[in-house]
C-alpha cells in the first residue's frame, strides 16, 4: 500500500540569498522525495520563506524599502535559485500569508485552551532608539542595544506517552 508522506526542509530566512549550505539540504531532500515518488508513494515536498523577525525589518530599513517589498523580492530570488538547481517543491510559499496567520492563531488558541501554553520572563537585547527587541546576532550592529526583560509565550513540553507492561 502506498504511503502518504509530507516533507519539508528548514525554512530559508527571507532576508538573504540561498547559499551552498541551504542547497545541500534541499537537494538531498529533493532526491529522497523523488525516490519516494518513484517507489509509488504519494509524497509532497513543501517549503516556504520564513518571513518573520527583526532581521527582515532591519534589512528592509537599510535598503529603504518596506519589509513586504523585501519579502516579495527575496521570495522570487529563492524560487529562481531553487529552480536553477532543479529542486522540485510541490509547493514553495511564504509564511507571510493569511493562511499562516489563520492556522498559527488556531493552533495557538487550541494549545492555550488545553493548558499547554506558558508565559515566562526572559532577557533579550532591546534597541531603545527603534523600540524593538533584537536577536542576539544583531547586538553588535546596534550599539544602543541593552538587555531588557520581556515576557515569552511558549508551548509546554508534553510528557512522553507511558507504556504499559506487556
Amino acid at each position: 500500500m502506498p504511503r502518504k508522506i509530507i516533507v519539508t526542509s528548514a525554512l530559508p530566512y527571507a532576508n538573504g540569498a540561498i547559499h551552498l549550505g541551504h542547497l545541500v539540504e534541499y537537494i538531498q531532500t529533493d532526491i529522497w522525495v523523488r525516490f519516494q515518488k518513484m517507489a509509488g508513494n504519494e509524497c509532497w515536498y513543501v517549503c516556504a520563506d520564513d518571513t518573520h523577525g527583526t532581521p527582515i525589518m532591519l534589512r528592509a530599513e537599510k535598503e529603504g524599502i518596506t519589509p513586504e517589498q523585501l519579502i516579495e523580492r527575496v521570495h522570487g530570488e529563492h524560487a529562481r535559485d531553487f529552480a536553477g538547481f532543479l529542486v522540485g517543491f510541490d509547493n514553495y510559499y511564504s509564511t507571510h500569508s493569511e493562511e499562516t496567520r489563520y492556522y498559527a492563531n488556531d493552533i495557538y488558541l487550541k494549545l492555550k485552551a488545553a493548558g499547554l501554553i506558558e508565559t515566562r520572563t526572559i532577557e533579550q537585547f532591546y534597541d531603545p532608539v527603534k523600540q524593538l527587541f533584537l536577536p542576539a546576532s544583531s547586538r553588535a550592529s546596534v550599539p544602543s542595544a541593552t538587555p531588557r526583560t520581556s515576557m515569552a509565550t511558549t508551548a509546554k513540553s508534553a510528557a512522553p506517552p507511558t507504556r504499559r507492561p506487556t
